[in-house]
């Protein structure tokens, strides 16, 4: 609360990272862990070891053709988003990178954190000359395809057994959006 005593915002942004210090590391760790158990752990369906999560998001930014963007809520990794470039040598596929582990913790939604990160990867992958950006979705991730398709991207394909979920094979949903 301020001096009047009404209610501060809280701290929000989105920033691309190259490296991540210890504190960050520790709290997209446990932000992404935090999504699994929500059910939008981009792949992972439960909470992983630590030392093999932090040896993912290590090993993220150790790869050229991956570009991370946090988004922070008071200070605390709360949120992340990834692309992957095309493969170098396919050509045809170099106008459209992949966006991925794009996800908010359940205790920092509503803070617009989802569609800040959005607008800096779709800023990026302009900047960059790309005229597309592609991702896709499990069926049962119903906020996160409220997200995209209200930023604009278009559904063109499903994949009904994308994924393996609690025993049973779920769709998978296929969007772009034009830059």
């Amino acid at each position: 609360m301020d001096r009047t005593g009404a209610a501060l915002d809280p701290a929000v942004g989105v920033e691309r990272v190259a490296r991540l210090d210890r504190r960050d590391l520790d709290d997209l760790c446990d932000a992404t862990d935090a999504a699994i158990v929500d059910g939008n752990g981009f792949g992972w369906l439960r909470p992983q070891p630590r030392d093999r999560m932090e040896r993912y998001w290590k090993g993220v930014l150790l790869v050229p053709e991956r570009r991370l963007w946090i988004g922070r809520l008071d200070g605390a990794v709360a949120a992340s988003a990834q692309i992957q470039l095309p493969p170098r040598f396919n050509e045809a596929q170099a106008h459209s990178p992949q966006l991925t582990t794009h996800f908010v913790a359940p205790w920092a939604r509503g803070h617009g954190l989802a569609a800040m990160l959005l607008e800096a990867v779709e800023g990026h992958c302009r900047a960059e000359g790309f005229s597309h950006l592609r991702l896709d979705v499990r069926e049962t991730q119903t906020r996160a395809i409220e997200v995209y398709e209200a930023a604009g991207f278009s559904r063109w394909g499903e994949l009904p057994s994308y994924a393996r979920v609690a025993g049973r094979l779920v769709a998978g949903f296929f969007y772009v959006k034009a830059l």
